[in-house]
């Protein structure tokens, strides 16, 4: 399977530089002059500016007082009108359940496997009965 995957890659690699402005462009990149050379050294790291020292915790300005919001005028409760009273229903009259008749009993699986009574092969040929047989099919 993976013989298979890389033939289907390398074929449509194959199909996709088989266009004429591809192929032109790989031509133009392999004829033109060598790349100069880069710097084997590195500029100087720039140097790590030094962070200012934080405030002490009791050179803070004290917080802000909460402001004062006007009051909330009272407003009357409502009254809910009483619930109505569930009616009482009669009570039914006790009903004896009938009886029911006991479940078929289950027939048990048997666990021996029966013995098949066999035919007894039938008496070998005498030699001689053999020799009558053969001579009477002879053509």
């Amino acid at each position: 399977m993976a013989t298979f995957n890389c033939f289907v890659l390398a074929f449509f690699m194959a199909l996709s530089f088989s266009s004429i402005n591809v192929s032109q462009a790989a031509r133009h990149l392999q004829q033109l002059p060598p790349m100069p050379t880069l710097p084997t050294t590195l500029p100087p790291l720039p140097s790590i500016p030094t962070i200012p020292a934080l405030p002490k915790p009791g050179a803070l300005p004290p917080l802000p007082s909460m402001p004062i919001f006007p009051t909330v005028p009272n407003v009357p409760t409502a009254t809910l009108p009483p619930l109505p009273s569930i009616p009482t229903f009669p009570t039914l009259p006790n009903v004896p359940m009938p009886t029911l008749a006991p479940p078929p009993a289950i027939p048990s699986i048997p666990t021996t496997i029966p013995s098949i009574p066999f035919l007894s092969p039938p008496p070998a040929p005498s030699p001689l009965s053999r020799r009558l047989f053969e001579v009477a099919n002879m053509k």
